[in-house]
């Protein structure tokens, strides 16, 4: 997953994967995390919470998130993460407040909200490409669409009821953490350090320091190369950009630092990168948005 703000093509995103690390990023879409083997750790804001086998955790709209995997394997989780388009009766409560605390515990996970990941993953998990969530929704299958928008409902109608909530409004304002992450979506592509982001963010670098290592676990420059980098491979994948106007765009100061930052991490030049993501045949190009 992108750091910072993501961009998703679609409204409806929906995997079953081994979970890892993922920096702390939001989207403008609701996320459900059920947890289906191992644990998970779940950080939202600079709240962190541990997540056991049976757990799901309900991440609002426009909220900072992180995930951690500690535990020795197998961890592995479903994600749905979708769009307010599907949520219907839910979109006021989703636009105008946010969970206190975003877990729900096993044993107090209703038996339709299994069943409902159960049968949408079992319903889109045997397509081989990246649009397999659309075709579901395009398949033959009678009323595909309202059956699609049915199980979204149920999981929402039987999570929501159990968590208590805030004003959104609340949210962010005093979270330094919420603080750092969207000055770097807004300065990411510009030359910028851990002092003068401290300066205009009116902290101490020390205090940065700390929310990176703590929080991020990572130093500023290696999550800013990151974010980078992120940025990059997302312009790869989804616009027709020059190599050139990729690394210029994502913040980068010359393509041989980009080329051999992108290749540490991606184990492939950016031309490659790009060959392989858009080939819907392989599990890159099917799974890279949630990775």
């Amino acid at each position: 997953m992108q750091p910072l703000y993501e961009q998703f093509e679609d409204d409806l995103e929906l995997f079953h994967m081994n979970t890892r690390h993922v920096p702390p990023h939001m989207h403008r879409l609701l996320e459900l995390v059920y947890v289906t083997d191992g644990t998970l750790e779940i950080g939202v804001g600079e709240d962190f919470y541990h997540m056991n086998t049976g757990d799901l955790a309900v991440v609002f709209p426009n909220v900072i998130h992180h995930y951690q995997v500690f535990g020795e394997g197998p961890n592995r989780a479903s994600f749905l993460i979708v769009s307010k388009t599907y949520c219907d009766a839910f979109v006021d409560l989703l636009t105008e407040k946010v969970p206190v605390t975003p877990l729900i515990p096993a044993d107090k996970v209703h038996p339709d909200i299994t069943t409902a990941f159960r049968t949408l993953l079992s319903t889109v998990d045997h397509q081989k490409n990246e649009d397999r969530y659309r075709q579901f929704a395009d398949s033959s299958l009678p009323y595909a669409e309202i059956i699609l928008r049915s199980y979204i409902q149920i999981i929402l109608a039987r999570s929501l009821p159990l968590l208590t909530f805030d004003e959104k409004d609340h949210l962010g304002s005093h979270d330094l953490v919420y603080q750092v992450v969207s000055y770097i979506s807004a300065h990411s592509a510009e030359p910028i350090t851990l002092t003068s982001m401290a300066k205009d963010l009116y902290v101490t670098p020390n205090a940065l320091s700390k929310v990176f290592s703590g929080t991020f676990h990572s130093n500023f420059n290696t999550y800013l190369n990151n974010v980078r980098l992120e940025q990059a491979s997302n312009l790869l994948r989804y616009t027709e950009l020059t190599i050139g106007e990729v690394f210029t765009r994502a913040g980068f100061e010359s393509q041989r630092t980009f080329n051999r930052v992108f290749t540490e991490k991606y184990r492939m030049s950016p031309r490659e990168y790009r060959k392989k993501a858009r080939d819907p045949h392989t599990v890159e190009g099917s799974l890279h948005r949630m990775l």
